[in-house]
């Protein structure tokens, strides 16, 4: 071995990086589980950033609307950070609405090991979790241009992995994404 060169011994260091990315209406679940695998993949070994559409709103994203055009461009920017993470062989984990397919078949032609999860919470469901009250809001004229009420959310068509989170737990929801990852040889 040459001097002052160590092997490399840690097996996650071995495996790809990855964008995992929760899309699904307001209210879904997206980030509670998204935040349960993040914890697995970190208690694995993993090295994992978790880009939740809130924050990066707040952050990278802020000054930008809700229309259409100001939504594309933030999954754009989220997508952009998720490639560069992993690319560089972390796990990027996104829950965010992401609300038109477009876009966010454009977001998988960047990204290396792109893993498309459709977290389907039905509309109704969601609104009975609204603990933010944006869906009666949004019912009420309050908040214009709203996914799944006043604005679409196209369903992904045939994404690697799809939720039904209605009567499961978060955890049940999480363990299927690791056991999707685990077949995959992505954990």
């Amino acid at each position: 071995m040459k001097r002052g060169v160590l092997p490399v011994t840690c097996a996650a260091m071995e495996l790809p990086g990855c964008c995992l990315w929760f899309t699904g209406l307001s209210g879904a679940g997206k980030s509670t589980i998204a935040n349960i695998v993040g914890d697995e993949l970190r208690g694995r070994g993993r090295k994992v950033e978790l880009l939740d559409g809130d924050e990066v709103r707040e952050h990278l994203s802020k000054g930008l609307g809700f229309s259409k055009a100001d939504r594309d461009e933030n999954v754009r920017r989220i997508g952009w950070v998720a490639s560069v993470l992993a690319r560089n062989g972390v796990v990027s984990i996104t829950a965010a609405i992401s609300p038109y397919r477009a876009v966010r078949d454009e977001v998988r032609g960047w990204t290396t090991n792109f893993v498309e999860i459709h977290v389907a919470t039905s509309l109704e469901e969601c609104e009975t979790r609204d603990v933010k009250g944006l869906y009666a809001r949004a019912r009420a004229g309050e908040i214009p241009e709203f996914t799944g009420v006043s604005d679409p959310y196209e369903a992904p068509p045939s994404p690697e992995i799809t939720l039904e989170t209605t009567g499961r737990t978060p955890e049940q929801s999480a363990a299927e994404v690791v056991a999707w990852l685990e077949a995959h040889t992505l954990l």
